[in-house]
């Protein structure tokens, strides 16, 4: 591992990297892969969670693209001198930023969204000019597989070089010097790779989890949101970092919003989503039986029934679940939905604050003035105001955690810039000189500079 990093650093001191046309090529390159080999894409995810083609394209294969078509279009913007206004003081001369890349980065990649999760961030680092190390995960093999063949039809390893395996592959990696280390996955390991990175001072993203509320103020349109908490929930089997992990609804509207919620998974998913063919299961037997064990038998109102052969586990509603319930201990990262009752907005965002600043929160209301609060208020991520999921399916803004759910943001130019370092420089005309900073430092002096800097 060490020899093939020396030879990608040998590889981006040559320069190759670095010019548009190289990166620009590369992305064509990608682009053409990606839709040669979506067959065998969509087929590796449904070995490994069992995704549907549609779901598939939605979620993972047609936002990769977007992302891809999206980047090339901007790139030759953002890779450009920005010109800034220069300092009185510093008369006379030009100053601006330019870009740079870091040059050999880690990108590491989770297991849920195995394939958008890995070649996103990729898409970001080719941009601004870096040579990858890209480690998938290996909880979803045949996505891996996938992977590893179709950047290595793409790109030399010198350029881009494909590290599968599992703990042993990623301590091994850890231990290497990087430029810059991508890693989208859990807090635990988070922690771990900081820590691995702190050795050598070498700069991280984080985007991570945890619990991201849903609020349903007793004003929202119930049906609609019901709807579209569902889709946020159940999408990937619920199996999302930015998923609704859990519902504070109003004691008022609470039981006709169980009613939606019971209507539209039904709608969607049928009375047992377990024999619905479209419908992804865990990711592993591991998985499974940890989320299995968060179901609370007493408090299930709707589902709570698994199928052991299948790994999959129905649609789950639990009602009247206190903060020391287990599920309310750990992210769910599954189909259960924990119902929580408040008497007040004000409870709603008491209770959020008191806890771990969450990865996306979703606010459900037709009030304005409370809108406004949370969004001035509570600190997130990101998230939706009467919707889910969606805000991060854009290439215009960026997207990321804060706090314990992440550091660092992606997408469109916020991944531009998270690979690239922005240099500031002065150039300095020479035609003349002003005498102002120079010693001995007389009375004139002082009175310039106290006009020059105020």
């Amino acid at each position: 591992m060490q020899e093939k990093i020396r030879k990608q650093r040998a590889f981006f001191r040559s320069g190759k990297p670095i010019t548009l046309s190289f990166r620009k090529a590369a992305l064509n390159r990608l682009e053409r892969a990606i839709r040669e080999h979506e067959e065998e894409i969509c087929q590796a995810l449904q070995a490994d969670l069992n995704k549907s083609k549609t779901e598939a394209y939605m979620c993972e294969i047609g936002m990769t693209l977007a992302e891809l078509s999206y980047m090339r279009k901007h790139m030759d913007g953002w890779a450009g001198k920005k010109y800034v206004l220069s300092p009185l003081a510093q008369f006379s001369c030009d100053s601006f930023t330019i870009k740079e890349p870091y040059g050999v980065v880690l990108i590491m990649s989770p297991w849920n969204y195995p394939f958008m999760l890995t070649i996103e961030p990729l898409i970001g680092a080719i941009a601004a000019g870096n040579c990858c190390v890209v480690k998938p995960s290996a909880y979803a093999p045949a996505t891996s597989a996938v992977i590893r063949m179709l950047l290595r039809e793409c790109f030399p390893e010198e350029y881009v070089l494909v590290v599968e395996g599992g703990r042993a592959e990623n301590q091994a990696l850890l231990d290497q010097k990087f430029d810059y280390i991508f890693f989208t996955g859990g807090v635990t390991v988070g922690k771990e790779v900081m820590a691995k990175a702190a050795k050598h001072l070498t700069p991280v993203t984080l985007e991570l989890g945890g619990k991201s509320p849903c609020i349903v103020e007793k004003s929202a349109k119930l049906n609609l949101a019901a709807k579209r908490i569902i889709f946020g929930k159940l999408l990937n089997c619920g199996q999302t970092c930015v998923a609704p992990d859990y519902i504070l609804v109003e004691r008022s509207v609470k039981d006709e919003l169980i009613g939606y919620l019971k209507k539209w998974i039904m709608k969607m998913y049928g009375e047992d989503a377990t024999e619905n063919g479209a419908y992804v299961k865990m990711i592993n037997q591991k998985h499974f039986d940890r989320v299995c064990g968060l179901i609370d038998q007493e408090k299930v109102v709707f589902g709570g029934k698994w199928n052991e052969e299948t790994m999959q586990i129905q649609p789950t509603i639990m009602d009247n679940v206190t903060p020391d319930d287990a599920i309310m201990q750990e992210e769910i990262f599954g189909p259960v939905i924990p119902i929580l009752t408040v008497n007040s907005m004000a409870e709603a965002e008491a209770f959020i604050k008191e806890r771990e600043k969450p990865l996306a929160l979703y606010l459900f209301t037709q009030n304005k003035a409370v809108a406004g609060r949370f969004l001035k208020y509570v600190p997130f991520g990101g998230g939706c105001i009467n919707d889910t999921i969606i805000h991060l399916a854009t290439s215009r803004m960026g997207f990321g955690g804060v706090g314990g759910s992440g550091m660092g943001s992606y997408h469109g130019k916020k991944s531009f810039d998270t690979f690239s370092h922005e240099k500031s420089i002065v150039n300095k005309h020479t035609w003349m000189d002003l005498p102002v900073r120079y010693a001995p430092y007389r009375k004139w002096q002082d009175a310039l500079l106290r006009i020059f800097l105020r």
